[in-house]
Protein backbone atom coordinates (compact mmCIF):
# COMPACT_ATOMS: atom_id res chain seq x y z
CA UNK A 1 0.00 0.00 0.00
CA UNK A 2 1.35 3.35 -1.00
CA UNK A 3 2.45 5.79 1.70
CA UNK A 4 1.81 9.39 0.86
CA UNK A 5 4.61 11.50 1.72
CA UNK A 6 5.36 15.88 1.22
CA UNK A 7 6.85 16.65 -2.00
CA UNK A 8 10.49 17.80 -2.05
CA UNK A 9 9.09 20.80 -3.60
CA UNK A 10 6.64 21.29 -0.42
CA UNK A 11 9.25 21.06 1.95
CA UNK A 12 11.59 23.50 -0.10
CA UNK A 13 8.84 26.20 0.03
CA UNK A 14 8.24 25.66 3.69
CA UNK A 15 12.33 26.11 4.69
CA UNK A 16 11.99 29.02 2.53
CA UNK A 17 8.69 30.64 4.32
CA UNK A 18 10.47 29.75 7.53
CA UNK A 19 13.97 31.22 6.22
CA UNK A 20 12.14 34.64 5.32
CA UNK A 21 9.67 34.76 8.22
CA UNK A 22 12.66 34.56 9.95
CA UNK A 23 14.60 37.77 8.28
CA UNK A 24 10.82 39.80 8.53
CA UNK A 25 10.83 39.35 11.95
CA UNK A 26 14.84 39.68 12.64
CA UNK A 27 15.05 42.89 10.98
CA UNK A 28 16.62 46.03 12.98
CA UNK A 29 14.49 49.04 12.71
CA UNK A 30 15.85 52.48 11.35
CA UNK A 31 14.26 55.54 12.70
CA UNK A 32 14.29 58.67 10.98
CA UNK A 33 17.93 60.69 10.95
CA UNK A 34 18.21 64.06 13.05
CA UNK A 35 17.46 66.67 10.67
CA UNK A 36 16.01 64.78 8.16
CA UNK A 37 12.72 65.68 6.13
CA UNK A 38 10.61 62.71 5.32
CA UNK A 39 8.53 61.95 2.42
CA UNK A 40 5.61 60.07 2.86
CA UNK A 41 6.83 56.87 1.30
CA UNK A 42 10.06 57.08 3.88
CA UNK A 43 7.42 57.47 7.00
CA UNK A 44 5.39 54.05 5.55
CA UNK A 45 8.72 52.22 5.24
CA UNK A 46 9.77 53.33 8.87
CA UNK A 47 6.65 52.20 9.98
CA UNK A 48 6.96 48.61 7.90
CA UNK A 49 9.88 47.64 9.55
CA UNK A 50 9.13 49.05 12.97
CA UNK A 51 5.86 48.94 13.78
CA UNK A 52 5.94 45.88 16.71
CA UNK A 53 1.75 45.36 15.31
CA UNK A 54 3.14 44.23 12.35
CA UNK A 55 6.25 42.19 14.40
CA UNK A 56 2.91 40.11 16.39
CA UNK A 57 1.53 38.98 13.61
CA UNK A 58 4.63 37.67 11.69
CA UNK A 59 5.13 35.93 14.56
CA UNK A 60 1.42 34.65 14.50
CA UNK A 61 2.19 33.74 10.70
CA UNK A 62 5.12 31.66 12.01
CA UNK A 63 3.42 29.92 14.74
CA UNK A 64 0.85 29.25 12.08
CA UNK A 65 3.69 27.29 9.60
CA UNK A 66 4.73 25.62 12.10
CA UNK A 67 1.15 24.39 13.33
CA UNK A 68 1.43 22.97 9.82
CA UNK A 69 4.44 20.41 10.15
CA UNK A 70 2.48 19.55 13.44
CA UNK A 71 -0.68 18.30 11.30
CA UNK A 72 2.54 16.65 9.11
CA UNK A 73 3.78 14.80 11.38
CA UNK A 74 1.64 11.86 12.11
CA UNK A 75 2.57 10.36 8.53
CA UNK A 76 6.51 10.03 8.96
CA UNK A 77 7.97 7.57 11.16
CA UNK A 78 7.81 7.77 14.90
CA UNK A 79 11.29 6.24 16.57
CA UNK A 80 11.59 6.32 20.60
CA UNK A 81 14.27 4.91 22.46
CA UNK A 82 13.56 3.20 26.15
CA UNK A 83 15.74 2.62 29.21
CA UNK A 84 15.17 0.51 32.23
CA UNK A 85 16.95 -0.26 35.01
CA UNK A 86 14.70 -2.12 38.30
CA UNK A 87 16.44 -3.59 41.15
CA UNK A 88 13.72 -6.05 43.67
CA UNK A 89 14.48 -7.69 46.56
CA UNK A 90 12.13 -11.13 47.66
CA UNK A 91 11.67 -12.27 51.06
CA UNK A 92 11.15 -16.46 50.89
CA UNK A 93 10.38 -17.97 54.09
CA UNK A 94 11.15 -21.67 54.84
CA UNK A 95 9.89 -23.94 57.78
CA UNK A 96 12.06 -26.97 58.37
CA UNK A 97 10.36 -29.86 61.11
CA UNK A 98 13.19 -32.18 62.55
CA UNK A 99 11.44 -34.67 65.23
CA UNK A 100 10.40 -31.91 67.53
CA UNK A 101 11.96 -29.41 66.71
CA UNK A 102 10.45 -26.26 64.15
CA UNK A 103 12.66 -24.42 62.18
CA UNK A 104 12.12 -21.15 60.05
CA UNK A 105 14.66 -19.82 57.72
CA UNK A 106 14.40 -17.08 55.86
CA UNK A 107 16.05 -16.34 52.33
CA UNK A 108 16.54 -12.66 50.70
CA UNK A 109 16.98 -13.18 47.23
CA UNK A 110 17.70 -9.65 45.18
CA UNK A 111 17.07 -9.53 41.62
CA UNK A 112 18.56 -6.73 38.94
CA UNK A 113 16.49 -6.29 35.61
CA UNK A 114 17.64 -4.39 32.75
CA UNK A 115 15.77 -3.36 29.44
CA UNK A 116 17.15 -0.94 26.73
CA UNK A 117 14.52 -0.94 23.48
CA UNK A 118 14.50 1.07 20.26
CA UNK A 119 10.59 1.13 18.94
CA UNK A 120 9.82 2.16 15.66
CA UNK A 121 6.39 3.14 14.33
CA UNK A 122 4.67 4.19 11.11
CA UNK A 123 1.30 5.41 10.05
CA UNK A 124 0.48 2.98 6.93
CA UNK A 125 -3.15 4.23 5.90
CA UNK A 126 -5.40 6.93 7.83
CA UNK A 127 -7.93 6.94 4.99
CA UNK A 128 -6.39 10.38 4.11
CA UNK A 129 -7.17 12.01 7.90
CA UNK A 130 -3.68 13.61 8.57
CA UNK A 131 -3.93 14.97 5.14
CA UNK A 132 -7.12 16.74 5.52
CA UNK A 133 -5.35 17.96 8.95
CA UNK A 134 -2.74 19.95 7.36
CA UNK A 135 -4.55 20.68 4.67
CA UNK A 136 -6.59 22.73 7.36
CA UNK A 137 -3.43 23.82 8.95
CA UNK A 138 -1.98 25.23 5.75
CA UNK A 139 -4.82 27.08 4.86
CA UNK A 140 -5.43 28.54 8.57
CA UNK A 141 -1.33 29.70 8.19
CA UNK A 142 -2.10 31.07 4.38
CA UNK A 143 -5.34 33.30 6.69
CA UNK A 144 -2.62 34.29 8.95
CA UNK A 145 -0.17 35.71 5.94
CA UNK A 146 -2.95 37.65 4.87
CA UNK A 147 -3.33 38.84 8.69
CA UNK A 148 -0.10 40.23 8.00
CA UNK A 149 -0.59 41.71 5.14
CA UNK A 150 -3.86 43.40 6.57
CA UNK A 151 -1.91 44.95 9.23
CA UNK A 152 1.00 46.47 7.13
CA UNK A 153 -2.31 47.98 5.37
CA UNK A 154 -3.78 49.63 8.35
CA UNK A 155 -0.60 50.88 9.53
CA UNK A 156 -0.02 52.09 6.00
CA UNK A 157 -3.04 54.20 6.23
CA UNK A 158 -2.82 55.29 9.53
CA UNK A 159 0.76 57.35 8.76
CA UNK A 160 -0.88 58.45 5.55
CA UNK A 161 -3.41 60.09 7.48
CA UNK A 162 -1.26 61.29 10.36
CA UNK A 163 1.28 62.84 7.75
CA UNK A 164 -2.11 64.31 6.08
CA UNK A 165 -2.98 65.76 9.59
CA UNK A 166 0.39 67.11 9.96
CA UNK A 167 0.34 68.87 7.06
CA UNK A 168 -3.16 70.37 7.66
CA UNK A 169 -2.13 71.34 10.45
CA UNK A 170 0.95 73.30 9.16
CA UNK A 171 -1.20 75.23 6.30
CA UNK A 172 -4.10 76.33 9.08
CA UNK A 173 -1.11 77.91 11.01
CA UNK A 174 -0.41 79.72 8.74
CA UNK A 175 -3.66 80.47 7.38
CA UNK A 176 -4.01 81.78 11.40
CA UNK A 177 -1.37 83.61 11.36
CA UNK A 178 -1.89 85.27 8.29
CA UNK A 179 -5.41 85.86 10.08
CA UNK A 180 -3.52 87.51 13.02
CA UNK A 181 -1.67 89.86 11.07
CA UNK A 182 -4.56 91.12 9.31
CA UNK A 183 -6.13 91.48 12.95
CA UNK A 184 -3.32 93.34 14.25
CA UNK A 185 -3.50 95.53 11.00
CA UNK A 186 -6.87 96.36 11.87
CA UNK A 187 -6.73 97.14 15.29
CA UNK A 188 -3.96 99.34 14.58
CA UNK A 189 -5.98 101.37 12.07
CA UNK A 190 -8.82 101.28 14.71
CA UNK A 191 -6.80 103.05 17.39
CA UNK A 192 -5.73 105.62 14.59
CA UNK A 193 -9.33 106.17 13.84
CA UNK A 194 -10.31 106.53 17.53
CA UNK A 195 -7.35 108.68 17.81
CA UNK A 196 -8.29 111.17 15.40
CA UNK A 197 -11.98 110.87 16.58
CA UNK A 198 -13.14 109.47 13.04
CA UNK A 199 -14.24 105.88 14.83
CA UNK A 200 -15.78 104.78 17.82
CA UNK A 201 -14.10 102.99 20.85
CA UNK A 202 -16.66 100.03 19.73
CA UNK A 203 -14.52 100.00 16.57
CA UNK A 204 -11.13 99.21 18.81
CA UNK A 205 -13.28 96.68 20.96
CA UNK A 206 -13.94 94.97 18.41
CA UNK A 207 -10.91 94.77 16.26
CA UNK A 208 -9.18 93.67 19.77
CA UNK A 209 -11.74 90.92 20.16
CA UNK A 210 -10.89 90.07 16.32
CA UNK A 211 -7.03 89.90 17.37
CA UNK A 212 -7.64 87.72 20.35
CA UNK A 213 -10.04 85.25 18.52
CA UNK A 214 -7.07 85.33 15.88
CA UNK A 215 -4.77 83.99 18.66
CA UNK A 216 -6.70 81.89 20.43
CA UNK A 217 -7.44 79.70 16.63
CA UNK A 218 -3.74 80.08 15.96
CA UNK A 219 -3.10 78.21 19.41
CA UNK A 220 -5.69 75.40 18.47
CA UNK A 221 -3.67 74.92 14.94
CA UNK A 222 -0.34 74.42 16.65
CA UNK A 223 -1.64 71.78 19.68
CA UNK A 224 -2.82 69.98 16.65
CA UNK A 225 0.34 69.57 14.89
CA UNK A 226 1.93 68.25 17.85
CA UNK A 227 -1.01 66.13 18.53
CA UNK A 228 -0.86 65.12 14.45
CA UNK A 229 2.66 64.45 15.21
CA UNK A 230 2.41 62.59 17.82
CA UNK A 231 -0.15 60.04 16.09
CA UNK A 232 2.77 59.85 13.46
CA UNK A 233 5.37 59.13 15.57
CA UNK A 234 3.41 56.22 17.07
CA UNK A 235 2.74 54.97 13.61
CA UNK A 236 5.99 54.84 12.85
CA UNK A 237 7.29 53.04 16.48
CA UNK A 238 9.48 56.17 17.35
CA UNK A 239 9.10 58.48 20.31
CA UNK A 240 6.74 60.74 20.74
CA UNK A 241 8.09 63.59 21.34
CA UNK A 242 10.73 63.44 18.34
CA UNK A 243 10.03 66.46 16.10
CA UNK A 244 9.38 64.85 13.18
CA UNK A 245 9.68 66.77 9.87
CA UNK A 246 8.02 65.60 6.68
CA UNK A 247 7.61 66.99 2.94
CA UNK A 248 4.43 69.19 1.94
CA UNK A 249 2.36 66.99 -0.28
CA UNK A 250 -0.97 68.79 0.03
CA UNK A 251 -1.89 69.92 -3.41
CA UNK A 252 -4.63 68.87 -5.31
CA UNK A 253 -3.83 66.65 -8.98
CA UNK A 254 -6.73 65.48 -10.41
CA UNK A 255 -7.43 61.60 -10.04
CA UNK A 256 -10.57 59.93 -12.69
CA UNK A 257 -11.89 56.56 -11.08
CA UNK A 258 -12.52 53.41 -12.81
CA UNK A 259 -14.96 51.89 -10.42
CA UNK A 260 -15.51 48.54 -13.00
CA UNK A 261 -10.92 48.41 -12.61
CA UNK A 262 -11.03 49.35 -8.60
CA UNK A 263 -13.60 46.42 -8.02
CA UNK A 264 -11.63 43.63 -9.37
CA UNK A 265 -8.68 44.25 -8.09
CA UNK A 266 -9.99 44.79 -4.53
CA UNK A 267 -11.82 41.43 -5.01
CA UNK A 268 -7.95 40.53 -6.05
CA UNK A 269 -6.09 42.00 -3.31
CA UNK A 270 -8.55 42.88 -0.32
CA UNK A 271 -6.67 40.97 2.46
CA UNK A 272 -10.23 40.73 4.52
CA UNK A 273 -11.64 39.21 1.28
CA UNK A 274 -9.13 36.64 0.57
CA UNK A 275 -8.45 36.04 4.90
CA UNK A 276 -12.95 34.86 4.48
CA UNK A 277 -12.30 33.01 1.27
CA UNK A 278 -9.28 30.80 2.99
CA UNK A 279 -11.27 30.33 6.03
CA UNK A 280 -13.88 29.00 3.86
CA UNK A 281 -11.63 26.45 2.47
CA UNK A 282 -10.05 25.37 6.17
CA UNK A 283 -13.87 24.92 7.10
CA UNK A 284 -14.43 22.28 4.04
CA UNK A 285 -10.95 20.83 4.79
CA UNK A 286 -12.63 20.36 8.51
CA UNK A 287 -15.88 18.31 6.94
CA UNK A 288 -13.10 16.07 5.69
CA UNK A 289 -11.24 14.95 8.24
CA UNK A 290 -14.66 14.80 10.72
CA UNK A 291 -15.83 12.89 8.27
CA UNK A 292 -12.21 10.77 7.64
CA UNK A 293 -12.57 10.72 11.57
CA UNK A 294 -15.35 7.12 11.36
CA UNK A 295 -12.75 5.11 9.48
CA UNK A 296 -9.69 3.51 10.85
CA UNK A 297 -5.80 3.69 10.92
CA UNK A 298 -3.32 0.71 9.95
CA UNK A 299 -0.03 1.20 11.43
CA UNK A 300 2.93 -0.48 11.23
CA UNK A 301 5.12 -1.25 14.86
CA UNK A 302 8.70 -2.72 15.70
CA UNK A 303 10.85 -2.39 18.42
CA UNK A 304 14.86 -3.76 19.00
CA UNK A 305 16.44 -3.90 22.53
CA UNK A 306 18.37 -6.26 24.59
CA UNK A 307 17.39 -7.44 27.84
CA UNK A 308 19.76 -8.20 31.42
CA UNK A 309 22.90 -7.01 32.07
CA UNK A 310 24.59 -8.93 28.99
CA UNK A 311 21.84 -7.35 26.66
CA UNK A 312 20.59 -10.78 25.24
CA UNK A 313 18.79 -9.36 21.76
CA UNK A 314 15.35 -9.00 21.10
CA UNK A 315 12.80 -8.07 18.30
CA UNK A 316 9.41 -7.55 17.74
CA UNK A 317 6.93 -6.67 14.71
CA UNK A 318 4.00 -5.94 14.43
CA UNK A 319 0.61 -4.22 12.64
CA UNK A 320 -1.99 -2.35 14.29
CA UNK A 321 -5.52 -2.05 13.09
CA UNK A 322 -7.51 0.45 15.22
CA UNK A 323 -10.93 1.47 14.51
CA UNK A 324 -13.33 3.87 17.37
CA UNK A 325 -16.49 1.83 16.95
CA UNK A 326 -18.38 4.16 19.83
CA UNK A 327 -17.52 7.26 21.84
CA UNK A 328 -20.31 8.36 23.12
CA UNK A 329 -21.59 10.20 19.96
CA UNK A 330 -18.29 12.23 20.09
CA UNK A 331 -17.44 11.96 16.32
CA UNK A 332 -20.84 12.78 15.14
CA UNK A 333 -21.22 16.11 17.29
CA UNK A 334 -17.27 16.73 15.54
CA UNK A 335 -18.88 16.44 12.09
CA UNK A 336 -21.82 18.35 12.69
CA UNK A 337 -19.85 21.06 13.98
CA UNK A 338 -17.54 21.08 11.62
CA UNK A 339 -20.74 21.32 8.89
CA UNK A 340 -22.17 24.07 10.97
CA UNK A 341 -18.52 26.19 10.92
CA UNK A 342 -18.45 25.55 7.13
CA UNK A 343 -21.80 27.05 6.10
CA UNK A 344 -20.99 29.86 8.36
CA UNK A 345 -17.47 30.52 6.91
CA UNK A 346 -19.34 30.39 3.18
CA UNK A 347 -21.79 33.15 4.59
CA UNK A 348 -18.90 35.34 6.02
CA UNK A 349 -17.72 35.21 2.36
CA UNK A 350 -20.62 37.15 1.19
CA UNK A 351 -20.27 39.04 4.18
CA UNK A 352 -16.52 40.15 3.46
CA UNK A 353 -17.79 41.01 -0.28
CA UNK A 354 -20.47 43.61 0.80
CA UNK A 355 -18.24 44.92 3.11
CA UNK A 356 -15.32 45.62 0.93
CA UNK A 357 -18.21 47.02 -2.16
CA UNK A 358 -19.49 49.45 0.54
CA UNK A 359 -16.16 50.49 1.76
CA UNK A 360 -14.43 51.25 -1.90
CA UNK A 361 -17.63 52.58 -2.94
CA UNK A 362 -17.32 54.88 -0.01
CA UNK A 363 -14.00 55.96 -0.33
CA UNK A 364 -14.45 56.64 -4.51
CA UNK A 365 -17.81 59.02 -3.06
CA UNK A 366 -15.32 60.66 -0.85
CA UNK A 367 -12.79 61.16 -3.06
CA UNK A 368 -15.38 62.92 -6.03
CA UNK A 369 -16.82 65.06 -3.38
CA UNK A 370 -13.51 66.07 -2.10
CA UNK A 371 -12.24 67.33 -5.85
CA UNK A 372 -15.53 68.94 -6.13
CA UNK A 373 -15.28 70.87 -2.35
CA UNK A 374 -11.87 71.49 -3.21
CA UNK A 375 -12.83 73.26 -6.37
CA UNK A 376 -15.81 75.35 -4.77
CA UNK A 377 -13.30 76.27 -2.32
CA UNK A 378 -10.88 77.93 -5.07
CA UNK A 379 -13.54 79.67 -6.63
CA UNK A 380 -14.69 80.91 -2.48
CA UNK A 381 -11.26 82.46 -1.89
CA UNK A 382 -10.87 84.24 -4.96
CA UNK A 383 -14.33 85.91 -3.56
CA UNK A 384 -13.48 86.04 -0.05
CA UNK A 385 -9.94 87.98 -0.98
CA UNK A 386 -11.63 90.49 -3.58
CA UNK A 387 -14.67 91.02 -0.86
CA UNK A 388 -11.54 91.67 1.76
CA UNK A 389 -9.93 93.96 -0.65
CA UNK A 390 -12.78 96.40 -0.83
CA UNK A 391 -14.15 96.02 2.63
CA UNK A 392 -10.49 96.75 4.02
CA UNK A 393 -9.88 100.12 1.68
CA UNK A 394 -13.31 101.60 2.46
CA UNK A 395 -12.78 100.60 6.20
CA UNK A 396 -8.99 102.74 5.47
CA UNK A 397 -11.01 105.61 3.66
CA UNK A 398 -13.26 105.86 6.56
CA UNK A 399 -16.32 104.75 4.45
CA UNK A 400 -16.62 100.94 6.13
CA UNK A 401 -17.27 99.78 9.42
CA UNK A 402 -15.54 97.83 11.37
CA UNK A 403 -17.73 95.08 10.98
CA UNK A 404 -18.02 95.18 7.48
CA UNK A 405 -14.12 94.93 7.62
CA UNK A 406 -14.29 91.68 10.11
CA UNK A 407 -17.00 89.82 8.34
CA UNK A 408 -15.53 90.21 5.12
CA UNK A 409 -12.06 88.96 7.03
CA UNK A 410 -13.45 86.15 8.65
CA UNK A 411 -14.87 85.02 5.33
CA UNK A 412 -11.56 85.15 3.90
CA UNK A 413 -10.17 82.83 6.94
CA UNK A 414 -13.23 80.52 6.44
CA UNK A 415 -12.80 79.81 2.89
CA UNK A 416 -8.56 79.37 3.36
CA UNK A 417 -9.49 76.75 5.81
CA UNK A 418 -12.40 74.96 3.82
CA UNK A 419 -9.46 74.83 0.90
CA UNK A 420 -7.00 73.13 3.37
CA UNK A 421 -9.67 70.99 4.50
CA UNK A 422 -10.55 70.19 1.54
CA UNK A 423 -7.33 69.52 0.57
CA UNK A 424 -6.40 67.07 3.05
CA UNK A 425 -9.77 65.24 3.04
CA UNK A 426 -8.84 64.66 -0.40
CA UNK A 427 -5.65 63.13 0.20
CA UNK A 428 -6.84 60.75 3.39
CA UNK A 429 -9.66 59.81 0.64
CA UNK A 430 -6.94 58.62 -1.70
CA UNK A 431 -5.62 57.08 1.21
CA UNK A 432 -8.47 54.97 2.07
CA UNK A 433 -9.69 54.67 -1.36
CA UNK A 434 -5.62 52.35 -1.56
CA UNK A 435 -6.73 50.35 1.52
CA UNK A 436 -9.89 49.17 0.14
CA UNK A 437 -8.58 48.65 -2.98
CA UNK A 438 -6.05 45.90 -1.33
CA UNK A 439 -3.45 48.47 -1.71
CA UNK A 440 -0.69 49.98 1.00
Amino acid sequence: MTILRPSLLALLLVASLHAFALAQTSAVPAGPRLGQVLSLDECIAIALEAQPAIQATLYDYAAARARVREALAPLLPQLAGSVTATRSSSTVPTTLVTGRTVTVQVSRQPADTFLAQVQLSQLLFDFGKTLAATQVARKLAEVSAEGVELQRQLIALTVKEAYTNILLAQRLIRVQEQALERADLNLTSAKGFFDVGTQPLSTVVRAEVDVANAKVDLINARNALRTARVALNTAMAVDASTQTEIKDNLEYEPTTLDRTALRAEALRQSPEYRQAKLQSSAAAAGVQVATRNFLPNVSGTGSYGGSQLDLNPNWSLGLAFTWNIFDGGNLIAAYDEAKANHGAANARVRVAELTLIQNLEQAEIAVEAAQERIQAARVLIASSQENFRLAQGRFDVGVGTILELTDAQLTLTQSQNTEAQALADYRIALAQLDRAAGRR
